[in-house]
């Protein structure tokens, strides 16, 4: 798993060396178990290690091969690492261990820019050609492993974090008011290559950069999967697509299996991590760890869900942990959650997970999770009405159900200086639809979630909250070959059922139905949709404080007004308005941007 950082110069000045030391000191916590340092002139790396794959110091990163003139640092986990080793060294390549690491390095030296395709799993890789300078990075095709720019004048700086940047020094950190604008209206997402900062970019998922040694670069998108019915699956039947999916799906989990350290699984209760286990078990694995976790009940909500993962860990005889947090945890656990987002996440599934992960790390240290389900095979209730209409129309439905308010609302939020003429929220969604490759309004939708809503929210918070904690988390759903299978499907298969119908028969072939047949479910966290008490003070003070006043982002008397009545606004998303607000006050304040 791991965090990587560096600096390339352009200029004819040295790598700074100190800078990426800093930056590397942030993402300690993603790799607890060994770090690296590597300079040479122009060109600096820095790395931070999670042993998952040959715990030997073979793996230890930055990674040289001097035969091939090649240095990298990785992040991540390729699965078919085992079967491109056994390829290369039919083409002669010689190996000093067994990690996944060298097989990209010798994968990159045999097939060029194109070994990317050979890669399964989840990456973020950074590699320098020794003799001509070039340096090439890469993300996967979901974004599940991150990647943070920051250019200056005669300098490129690159990190696992943005708060890593900002350690390094000299980025500039005033506010992007597009960003913020997608921040307040699409649920605190905010899509590639924008962050919240002016002065720090994102690599784009399924994305690489070739940044020669002048600086000079280009950037193209490897994959980019058609949500089209496909010609190889005509004439399939809803039974056909149910075994394909199945077949896929275990693939999927088979692969996520890879590790020289147990594997264990994040159980929700739900469908998705349910089956994740169904299949492991299925599989023949036994004595597998499973966690879940609960809330104590604010305003009548409920906090857990154990009724539901009980029926699946008992079913299955799994090493069950139920893990139950009390509000004062809670609150105290805060701080932790703000300060390991790489960028301001609304969702109050980031505390959940970030608990979850504390907990889940003293025990071990590589899990699955169930995320992806929805935005693959059509879970969420945005979904079905946009069947059978238009582009056009489909907009609209979608920012009704998905947006947290319209660009007329935003007057209402924002002060004067921060807001823009146009709204430039709607027209990346329409833009996004109006795209060729999605045969219809569904499709699109569906493209738009698993390419870009997806990767800045569920699979950033699942991959900030546990590498806070030195957890590694693998996402079957994600599997590219899945997706790709899922983006296929015809959308009545997957709007059945009131969402994930074809999931949902697969599922009741595997696991017992009465976690299938309820109500969905989300990690609860009902002190933060539910705003009183201490976490209330905690928004109160941000929004009140002297650095937010000096911001002057929102208007004061809509914060006012809020403040009066905490719970009274919410987003189509149940989210809480206020906490959306203090949210993104928080995270500024606690990175140290005035």
């Amino acid at each position: 798993m791991c965090g990587l950082c560096g600096e390339i110069t352009f200029d004819g000045s040295a790598a700074d060396v100190s800078a990426v030391q800093r930056m590397s000191e942030v993402l300690a916590p993603r790799g607890p178990d060994g770090q690296g340092t590597w300079a040479q002139g122009r060109i600096a790396l820095g790395h931070r290690r999670l042993s998952i794959i040959d715990l030997s110091e073979c793996g230890a990163q930055p990674m040289h091969d001097l035969e091939l003139g090649l240095t990298a640092v990785f992040n991540g986990c390729i699965y078919n690492y085992r079967e491109l080793r056994e390829e290369l060294l039919g083409h002669g390549y010689r190996f000093a261990g067994h990690s996944d690491t060298e097989v990209i390095l010798k994968a990159y030296h045999r097939w060029g820019e194109d070994f990317v395709h050979r890669l399964v799993g989840m990456f973020a890789v950074v590699i320098h050609h020794r003799d001509s300078g070039r340096v090439l990075m890469v993300r996967d095709r979901l974004g599940i492993k991150p990647l943070y720019l920051a250019e200056t004048p005669g300098r490129l700086r690159f990190a696992s974090s943005l708060p890593a940047i900002l350690a390094a020094g000299g980025a500039d950190t005033t506010i992007d008011p597009v960003a913020l604008h997608h921040y307040l209206t699409w649920h605190a997402v905010v899509p590639a290559p924008l962050t919240i900062l002016r002065g720090v970019r994102k690599l784009p998922p399924a994305t690489m950069r070739v940044v020669e040694a002048d600086g000079t670069s280009r950037e193209h998108r490897y994959w980019d999967p058609p949500h089209t019915r496909r010609e190889e699956f005509a004439g399939f039947s809803d039974r056909d697509w149910e075994d394909a999916v199945l077949e896929s799906l275990r693939t999927a989990v088979r692969r996520r299996t890879v590790a020289d350290v147990p594997v264990g699984v994040l159980l929700s209760g739900g469908l998705d991590s349910s089956l994740i286990v169904g299949l492991l078990a299925e599989a023949g694995q036994s004595g597998l760890a499973t966690f879940s976790i609960g809330f104590e009940s604010v305003g009548g909500r409920e906090g857990d869900e154990f009724a539901y993962s009980d029926v699946i860990a008992e079913r299955y005889g799994t090493d069950h942990h139920r893990i139950r947090v009390t509000s004062d945890e809670l609150v105290g656990a805060l701080g932790h959650a703000v300060e390991i987002m790489a960028e301001p996440m609304v969702s109050h599934d980031v505390v959940a997970f970030d608990l979850l992960s504390q907990h889940v790390s003293r025990s071990i240290s590589v899990v699955q999770s169930g995320q992806g389900a929805d935005e693959v095979f059509a879970g969420y209730h945005w979904y079905p009405p946009l069947a059978g209409i238009g582009r056009e129309e489909a907009v609209d439905a979608y920012a009704r159900a998905f947006f947290d308010r319209d660009h007329a609302q935003m007057a209402e939020v924002l002060s004067p200086e921060w807001m823009l003429p146009e709204d430039p929220s709607r027209r990346f969604v329409a833009e996004h639809f109006a795209r060729p490759g999605a045969e219809t309004a569904v499709d699109a939708a569906l493209r738009l979630d698993s390419q870009v809503m997806l990767v800045d929210d569920p699979v950033k918070r699942v991959d900030n909250t546990t590498m806070g904690w030195g957890l590694e988390a693998r996402v079957p759903f994600l599997d590219h070959d899945l997706v790709e299978l899922a983006a296929a499907v015809p959308p009545e298969l997957k709007l059945a059922e009131g969402g994930k119908g074809v999931l949902k028969r697969v599922g009741r072939r595997v696991i017992p139905a009465e976690v299938i047949d309820r109500p969905k479910g989300y990690f609860p966290v009902p002190a933060i949709t539910h705003l009183q008490g201490k976490v209330l003070d905690v928004v109160r003070d941000a929004l009140s404080s002297d650095a937010a006043r000096r911001r002057g982002l929102f208007r004061p008397e809509y914060v006012s007004q809020l403040l009066r009545d905490p719970n009274s606004e919410l987003t189509p998303l149940r989210g809480n308005k206020l906490w959306q607000l203090g949210l993104l006050e928080l995270w500024l304040q606690q990175h140290g941007i005035d």
